[in-house]
């Protein structure tokens, strides 16, 4: 590297908090190789959850994620990222190529940056505090800055036809023994471990809180907080989709995604991404035909609110070193 591309110590530091990317069961299923002053972003198809994740959609969307937490990193740091989609034909892996310019940091990159180490997906019930309409407006021009649409479910009908593909979908993926398997192998983990679902992440007992049916894990140890258990939950829920259901418009998507969460984090709500719907074709299908029109495909729900009063966060989810996810250029 030279003084007009970053240092391998600043990219390491930026892949680190790129790594802190939401990933499906906190697979964090991307590598990261450097050369010739260029940084790939590459699938791992060794984390790819096949029962789980039919058509690779949650891979797509998690490696989108952290494509934009390495573009926020960079930025924060001084650092321009120019992306090329899916670069060679040849070579599904490939995902994204990125080439730097340094740039002066600016307010959203500086911002968002500092909300990536405080991010978590917190699947306790939320407080009955209304979302304000601003946070998500902001919300929703980020995601489409990223090239996706995010569309707050408002209308009660329309709520109502979502939750019920996501309850759907919750009573249909565990009959499948591969699914259950799977979700198995991935949960319930002890504090020792750098990837995968923490069972302190996850309560110990299946959950909906108001309308909406949560995916059931691994019985957990995460509790409920003591304040608000007697309030109706006020989560809302948005809808991430995208005009094209190609790999680029999936990829995107995710990094509309990374965009929503962060912003919710930095103007301090609670956040957790849904995609249990959306891994069933036929819950699928239902929220395209009637959530969206059939105007979109959608690819994730977002679920978000304020958490009770005097909540401690939820567990900081664990993630391999940076350098365990890089490949180096040699010499």
């Amino acid at each position: 590297m030279n003084g007009r591309t970053p240092d391998q110590h600043t990219l390491l530091d930026a892949i680190a908090l790129a790594n802190r990317a939401p990933s499906v069961h906190n697979t964090q299923p991307w590598r990261w190789r450097l050369d010739a002053g260029a940084i790939q972003l590459r699938a791992d198809p060794t984390r790819r959850l096949p029962a789980t994740d039919l058509d690779g959609r949650d891979l797509l969307l998690s490696c989108g994620a952290a494509l934009h937490h390495l573009r926020v990193a960079l930025g924060s740091l001084g650092w321009l990222a120019a992306v090329r989609y899916l670069p060679d034909p040849t070579d599904p892996a490939l995902l994204a190529t990125l080439t730097t310019t340094s740039q002066t940091p600016s307010e959203e990159d500086t911002t968002l940056a500092g909300a990536i180490t405080r991010r978590r997906t917190d699947r306790r019930r939320f407080s009955s505090w209304p979302v304000p309409d601003q946070h998500l407006d902001v919300m929703v021009e980020r995601a489409a800055n990223s090239g996706a649409l995010l569309i707050p479910v408002t209308d009660p009908f329309t709520r109502s036809r979502l939750a019920r593909a996501i309850d759907q979908a919750a009573c249909y993926q565990p009959d499948d023994l591969a699914y259950d398997m799977e979700l198995t192998a991935w949960t319930g983990r002890g504090p020792a471990a750098v990837d995968g679902v923490l069972a302190a992440s996850t309560p110990p007992v299946p959950q909906t809180h108001d309308d909406t049916t949560m995916r059931t894990f691994a019985p957990g140890t995460l509790a409920e907080a003591e304040t608000g258990r007697d309030e109706p939950d006020g989560g809302r829920l948005l809808v991430l989709a995208t005009a094209a259901d190609d790999r680029e418009s999936v990829l995107r998507a995710g990094e509309a995604a990374s965009a929503a969460l962060l912003t919710a984090t930095d103007v301090g709500l609670a956040t957790c991404p849904l995609s249990q719907a959306l891994e069933v074709p036929s819950t699928r299908a239902l929220i395209r035909d009637q959530v969206l029109d059939a105007a979109a495909y959608p690819h994730l729900v977002l679920r978000i609110g304020w958490a009770p009063t005097a909540a401690p966060p939820p567990p900081w989810s664990p993630r391999r070193p940076a350098t365990d996810t890089v490949d180096l250029p040699p010499g």
